[in-house]
């Protein structure tokens, strides 16, 4: 890598460009094939989400991080078997480490889901969210957005399998109406003042796309092709977005998830960020992509420590339950051994770049 590589601003990538005519579309698939196979990082414009959108849930966000403790502890996500609702400050991890942060997890509403025997424990990821009684508008704001953004990330990975010369409609099956997606309202409260300063840990996401919406205090850091972590400053208007482990995988490593992570805000400054995942159903399979650059992958990353799985909801219950400990305490702990069990049987094999395609 050049030396002179200029890493202040990721790809920007319009994606109304998809309406203005044959040649503004190939431009588009150009910037994101590039953006996608080499960096996997990019800010999105022209999606069609408005200002006042944005701003609608923006309020009500800050609006609950306003209230009282304990009429944000009333929905702490420890009540929700489904991993649903407020999390305290520094009790999510990543990478075993406390997340300087917290926020309110909100995902598709609908009814629980308990799995019955031998039915996969995934299952218990679906069900209500958790509202705080004191703001209404929270739940409309919020639901709206989760609707809104799903159909831009639809589009958008119509036209990212588009540009790499893949059927566009090739994952509409794995998505449909029973899409597992997720919300996060985040707040970083500034550092904790004991020289940590990890708002949340370096991480890849393990699904197919996610969509963030930043204010303009920073701290997203992305690792690039020199190995370093660079900033990204925040572009108004803009949607940063990267792809999921899920990606990776279908394409043998031609897409790349990237790693990044949050440094804290100095002390007493607060920043607030938005991301939402776009996830298939949680019994999805995930089949390779047919596509005509698979003979110049390089293959997927080795994790020995994280495989990833064939059914989409395997991953994601793997993940919550590293993430929040206290949550998997009071109402999964079975699973946690098993999961421990797991992992132990399958540190030596090739689980990553083989148990994610069917056999």
């Amino acid at each position: 890598m050049s030396q002179t590589q200029n890493y202040a601003q990721l790809p920007i990538v319009d994606l109304s460009a998809a309406d203005r005519g044959p040649a503004a579309r190939a431009e588009l698939h150009t910037r994101l094939h590039s953006a996608a196979h080499d960096v996997g990082f990019f800010q999105l414009v022209g999606h069609g989400v408005t200002q006042a959108e944005t701003d609608a849930l923006m309020t009500a966000m800050r609006a609950f991080f306003a209230l009282p403790e304990a009429d944000r502890l009333a929905i702490d996500n420890v009540n929700s078997p489904h991993f649903r609702g407020y999390t305290r400050i520094g009790d999510e991890r990543t990478g075993g480490s406390r997340d300087w942060r917290d926020q309110l997890d909100i995902g598709a509403e609908r009814p629980a889901r308990i799995p019955g025997p031998g039915e996969p424990a995934y299952w218990w990821l679906e069900g209500p969210n958790q509202w705080p009684a004191e703001l209404p508008e929270l739940r409309t704001a919020a639901l709206a957005w989760i609707d809104r953004l799903s159909a831009v990330a639809a589009r958008l990975l119509h036209e990212l399998l588009a540009a790499i010369g893949a059927p566009p409609e090739f994952y509409d099956d794995i998505f449909g109406d029973r899409a597992h997606l997720h919300l996060k309202l985040v707040r970083y409260p500034g550092s904790s003042g004991d020289g940590a300063d990890q708002g949340v840990g370096a991480h890849k996401d393990y699904g197919f796309l996610t969509l963030l919406h930043q204010d303009r205090i920073g701290g997203l850091q992305v690792q690039r092709e020199d190995g370093d972590f660079h900033e990204v400053p925040p572009l108004p208007g803009a949607f940063v977005v990267n792809l999921g482990e899920l990606l990776e995988v279908a394409t043998n490593g031609y897409l790349v998830a990237t790693n990044h992570r949050v440094v804290s805000p100095p002390a007493a400054v607060e920043r607030y960020s938005v991301p939402f995942f776009y996830n298939p159903r949680l019994d999805a399979r995930i089949a390779p992509l047919p596509f005509p650059y698979a003979a110049h992958a390089p293959g997927v990353t080795a994790d020995p420590a994280n495989p990833l799985f064939a059914e989409y909801g395997r991953n994601e219950l793997k993940g919550k339950l590293r993430a929040h400990p206290l949550v998997a305490a009071r109402h999964h702990a079975d699973l946690v051994e098993r999961t421990a069990t797991r992992a132990g049987r399958t540190a030596d094999g090739p689980d990553r770049t083989q148990s994610a395609m069917p056999a």
